[in-house]
């Protein structure tokens, strides 16, 4: 049985129902899946795991949440060659070049680590809606399809 952790940082409350569909979906496709939030995760954590999962928010100009720092530059240094890696977060697209950028730096960050890219990174507008639900599905299953091969 495949293992999964998505980990997740929200202000609204969208990021958590992004990690909630993704959990959701993998769960529906036989993994086991662990869901936590941001600052209380430690990026050790991922070694543990066939699929690590990051959906987080974008703040102020394009910033990485405050609460994910620690995580984030932990991320960057932890090595994860058998892991596949997955992106995905809500963000506003009202703010033009720096929607969702946090998304392209969680990605750039799993690079580093050695991991296996499962899906590509998916950018959801606000609340994720009936056609966000089917992306990230198509997600899920890409990450298992990885996974898996």
């Amino acid at each position: 049985m495949l293992t999964a952790h998505v980990v997740y940082a929200t202000i609204t409350g969208n990021n958590r129902q992004v990690a909630d569909i993704v959990t959701q979906q993998l769960s529906n496709q036989g993994c086991r899946v662990t869901e936590t939030e941001i600052s209380q995760t430690d990026a050790a954590d991922l070694k543990h795991v066939d699929i690590c999962v990051v959906c987080a928010y974008t703040y102020d100009n394009g910033a990485l949440p405050d609460e994910g720092l620690d995580f984030y530059e932990d991320l960057q240094t932890t090595r994860l060659t058998k892991q596949v890696y997955g992106v995905a977060g809500s963000g506003d697209t009202y703010y033009g070049d720096d929607y969702n950028t946090t998304v392209d730096h969680f990605e750039t960050a799993f690079q580093l680590t050695g991991a296996r890219q499962g899906a590509l990174p998916v950018k959801i507008d606000l609340a994720p809606d009936a056609t966000d639900r089917q992306r990230l599905a198509s997600f899920t299953t890409a990450l298992i399809h990885t996974a898996q091969g």
